[in-house]
């Protein structure tokens, strides 16, 4: 009997012709993970499975809760028999140390080749169990133990509890985006949720100094460092905005500044991810949150890129997002009060409904081009490390 870790896939099994590519991206990033311990893994397309040679398995389980395309963690035992008898001694130690006086039994068998079904398996376990355990009964409704038995090519499994994981495709399976990461709330939760559809991403900041702070840029940098968690180290791309934001500013009228804003954003957002080989941008816009986020704001906004933009927000209201952001361990970091560029230089009536010939006819005012080339050119990358200790750790 080994003792062993078994990952059930959940949606990776609604894929047919690619579910190999899905469980195969899925075992690397599982290694990758637990790099620093010493495991093997194999996997079928039924289930994966970890070994630890350290029996380290509680802290394996910890780092198996961070990744994405899991659906349930179980921590269960090997036994290299198909024979019943074997299985039921060895059964009846576990059960040892279990504590509960009604159970079921829940069989699979994906080997067909055994004779007995997974009902009449069901029966003969349940009665080795009343027989040899003492004051218990059945209860397939309502049981305070539930004794799983997998019977698969030439070996059992029994377990009997399992961790809910969090589901989703694994990080890397449906290629790059390119998140627009603010300091606020909403971006970061949308950077979550796009790699829990399987996007590997990276990060992009707008800073703006003076009008920005350097603690505005720490906060996002430990805004990634908290999204690196599940999708492993990413890249910071730190854009230096304030001369474009300055020319915004002083030539365009002020009901238009953030649409015109945004269209500059989105336009250095499309050549980053040309540069990095990214599909999509990403953002946190939430439909009619705050002026640029009504319909016909982010049509005029998505005009200037050919990309697609994803919106994994958009239909969430604040409170829904506000519970992931504290689920996702970014809500307190997101709401240190450290200005970012959307948030200086906001008209008092800003435009809802902006006019896309209007839009076009205020950006001749500037030399947009040149200023975006410049911040491009200019443009810093910081590798980010779910490692290093987040620079807000003591404060919160």
């Amino acid at each position: 009997m080994k003792k062993l870790i078994i990952i059930k896939y959940g949606e990776l099994t609604t894929k047919k012709e690619n579910i190999n590519q899905f469980i195969r991206c899925l075992n690397e990033n599982i290694k990758s993970k637990l790099s620093n311990f010493n495991i093997v893994t194999n996997y079928d397309k039924g289930r994966l499975f970890i070994k630890s040679l350290d029996d380290n398995y509680d802290e394996i389980m910890n780092k198996l809760k961070e990744i994405f395309g899991i659906h349930e963690i179980i921590i269960g035992y090997e036994i290299a028999t198909l024979d019943l008898a074997e299985i039921e001694n060895i059964l009846l130690n576990l059960l040892k140390k279990e504590n509960f006086q009604s159970f079921k039994v829940d069989t699979k068998r994906s080997n067909k080749k055994i004779n007995l079904t997974s009902i009449e398996i069901n029966k003969e376990i349940g009665s080795f169990i009343l027989k040899n355990v003492l004051n218990t009964k059945v209860d397939v409704h309502n049981p305070d133990l539930i004794v799983h038995l997998e019977l698969r090519n030439n070996e059992s499994y029994i377990y009997f509890t399992s961790i809910k994981g969090l589901g989703g495709y694994p990080v890397g399976t449906l290629g790059k985006g390119i998140l627009m990461l603010s300091g606020g709330i909403d971006s970061p939760v949308a950077g979550y949720l796009a790699m829990k559809r399987g996007v590997k991403i990276e990060a992009l900041y707008f800073e703006s100094p003076p009008h920005t702070s350097e603690e505005a840029k720490d906060k996002v940098e430990a805004l990634a460092r908290i999204l690196s968690k599940y999708n492993g180290s990413l890249k910071l791309h730190v854009i230096h905005f304030t001369e474009i934001q300055e020319a915004i500013y002083k030539n365009i009228p002020h009901e238009y500044l953030i649409t015109i804003m945004r269209r500059m954003m989105y336009r250095i957002a499309e050549i980053i991810c040309a540069r990095e080989n990214a599909k999509v941008i990403i953002n946190g816009e939430s439909i009619g949150q705050v002026a640029s986020q009504t319909l016909t704001s982010m049509r005029a906004i998505n005009e200037v890129v050919k990309l697609p933009v994803i919106r994994p927000v958009a239909c969430f209201d604040k409170l829904e997002i506000i519970d992931i952001a504290k689920k996702i361990a970014t809500y307190e970091t997101s709401i240190l009060p450290y200005e970012d560029c959307c948030t200086i230089f906001v008209p008092e009536h800003p435009i809802i409904n902006p006019n896309m010939k209007k839009c076009e006819e205020y950006e001749k005012l500037i030399p947009y081009k040149d200023l975006i080339y410049q911040a491009i050119k200019n443009h810093e990358v910081i590798k980010i490390t779910p490692n290093k200790k987040n620079d807000y750790e003591d404060i919160l």
